[in-house]
């Protein structure tokens, strides 16, 4: 019935938009099991990383059904800006959720030169996906995010509705009072 035991997909998902959401129902349709690899998984908040890794599972999650909520793990990946350091420990993540001998495959799209990680995991097949949603970015969603807009056409749902819950937050004026205070270029 499908064709992998597990996709994974990894992303920041900071936060976690159409196009992601997108490309997990894809990685549903073909795939028994998904497997989010959370980037920048480490427990310090920034105005690049606002989101906490349990944050974005709960937010990723709000957006299926319990059904498909059963076949969606994560792992939890620390920034360690060395690739082979990198690659190993998605593997290893990985590698504890998998059962031997699955078939197992990686998901995403090549978008620019920060995507050059896809290539990093040769043993694992690439369902390479066009262009979901013009190319979205959680980049300017983030801005207009911390000059108090949610950009309701970018989210789905439950998203939307983790959005404006953290809204409220004290985290969240703290981000954006930093975000407006400091240089807007380190959102990249």
């Amino acid at each position: 019935m499908y064709t992998f035991d597990y996709l994974v997909f990894i992303g920041r998902f900071q936060p976690f938009h159409l196009a992601h959401m997108q490309t997990v129902e894809i990685a549903l349709q073909q795939s028994q099991n998904v497997i989010l690899a959370l980037g920048s998984a480490q427990p310090e908040r920034n105005i690049k990383n606002p989101f906490l890794a349990e944050e974005r599972e709960e937010m990723i999650l709000s957006n299926f059904s319990e059904d498909d909520q059963k076949r969606i793990h994560f792992v939890h990946v620390i920034d360690v800006y060395d690739d082979e350091k990198w690659v190993k420990q998605v593997k290893l993540r990985v590698n504890q959720i998998v059962q031997p001998n699955s078939k197992i495959g990686l998901i995403g799209h090549f978008k620019d030169e920060s995507s050059y990680y896809l290539k990093l995991f040769p043993e694992w097949i690439m369902v390479e996906l066009d262009s979901l949603k013009e190319s979205m970015s959680a980049t300017p969603i983030r801005e207009a995010y911390y000059r108090g807009e949610i950009q309701k056409q970018a989210f789905p749902k439950g998203t939307i509705q983790f959005l404006e819950n953290f809204q409220k937050s004290s985290i969240y004026r703290q981000l954006q009072e930093k975000y407006l205070r400091d240089d807007k270029s380190n959102l990249v």
